[in-house]
């Protein structure tokens, strides 16, 4: 029998921003429950327009987004000891699963450097790889399936030496690439 997990109430949002030069930039993200993907992007440089999308994920692409999401044990953690949001920018993640709800907050993260000298290395690591993850997913819906060998080549390079845990959640969005229709 499935668990509440896999089969109860879904939603993830992702955001980062700053207010800054060129107003308020962002990019934000949704999964909603009815399996609807919602994309905002606001970069304001030249004057750009906000770019909305949006697109109904399969099943089987929501049930693989709950697996990486619960293989990274992401619902575990506890954002107290993360930095805080500043000048340089935010970054906010909710998801909900089941009956579990986390929200998190927390300042740009620039490079692995910078998580590894905060006050909790693991739990901001598990939130910066979840992160890097769902730019590929971003970037897959954004460009189509043609791209994913690209962007999936350079996050490899990205990853480097890093743990093997993050390399299988890399791998599970071919999986999502290969299950849904991002065209």
């Amino acid at each position: 029998m499935a668990s509440e997990k896999e089969n109860g109430e879904f939603y993830l949002r992702y955001y980062v921003g700053h207010k800054g030069k060129f107003g308020h930039e962002f990019l934000e993200f949704e999964f909603r429950p009815d399996g609807k993907l919602r994309y905002a992007n606001n970069s304001n440089y030249k004057n750009d327009t906000i770019i909305r999308k949006e697109v109904y994920l399969t099943p089987a692409v929501l049930r693989e987004c709950r697996r990486i999401i619960a293989e990274s044990e992401i619902m575990k953690e506890d954002d107290n000891n993360w930095p805080e949001p500043d000048r340089v920018g935010r970054q906010e993640l909710e998801i909900v699963m089941g009956n579990e709800h986390i929200s998190f907050t927390t300042s740009k993260i620039g490079s692995l450097f910078y998580v590894q000298s905060s006050a909790d290395p693991e739990g901001l690591q598990i939130f910066y790889y979840l992160v890097q993850v769902s730019g590929i997913v971003i970037c897959i819906y954004n460009h189509g399936c043609e791209l994913f060998f690209e962007t999936f080549t350079a996050f490899l390079g990205i990853l480097g030496t890093r743990s093997y845990g993050s390399f299988l959640l890399v791998l599970r969005f071919e999986v999502l690439c290969l299950l849904s229709d991002f065209t």
